[in-house]
């Protein structure tokens, strides 16, 4: 009898710490997927811009439109929607202004190129404005040349 007591005696400690070890593990994977989903929410925020603030993120803007914002991707999220889900979404319903990175097609050329094209005005102007002054200075020096020798030959002429 004393036998098939501690049989179940190492039954039942053998058991009690197989479901303590259950539970503690099924807390750390709840905890990593909190943090998993966590730092995914802040993935996806710092991706779309603040329709108010335009230089902050919803994840960084304090405005009740960001907070929205928030609301809606976290909702989206608790749904099991995907990222690109959620962005198409965010598109569809804001347009493509507020996502930080646009896509690159006809209506946002522009926003991609504009930089490069102004990058390339101020460079042609500065090119002209170079070659200007020193067409200036070219006509000035000759100016000078041709004022001098009149000066010298005024000069001669008052000696005499």
């Amino acid at each position: 009898m004393k036998t098939h007591r501690l049989f179940f005696a190492r039954v039942h400690r053998r058991c009690v710490l197989f479901v303590m070890a259950c539970f503690f593990s099924a807390t750390v994977f709840a905890a990593d997927a909190a943090v998993v989903d966590a730092q995914r929410f802040q993935h996806l925020a710092a991706g779309f811009r603040c329709l108010v603030c335009q230089n902050q993120s919803i994840a960084d803007s304090s405005a009740a439109l960001a907070v929205d914002l928030r609301t809606q991707i976290s909702e989206q999220m608790a749904a099991g929607k995907s990222d690109e889900e959620i962005r198409t979404y965010m598109v569809s319903r804001y347009g493509d202004f507020i996502l930080y990175s646009p896509p690159l097609k006809a209506t946002t050329l522009l926003l991609w190129l504009g930089p490069f094209v102004l990058l390339v005005m101020a460079l042609g102007l500065g090119v002209f404005l170079i070659r200007r002054r020193a067409g200036v200075e070219s006509v000035a020096a000759e100016v000078d040349v041709l004022a001098v020798s009149r000066a010298e030959a005024l000069w001669q002429q008052y000696k005499k």
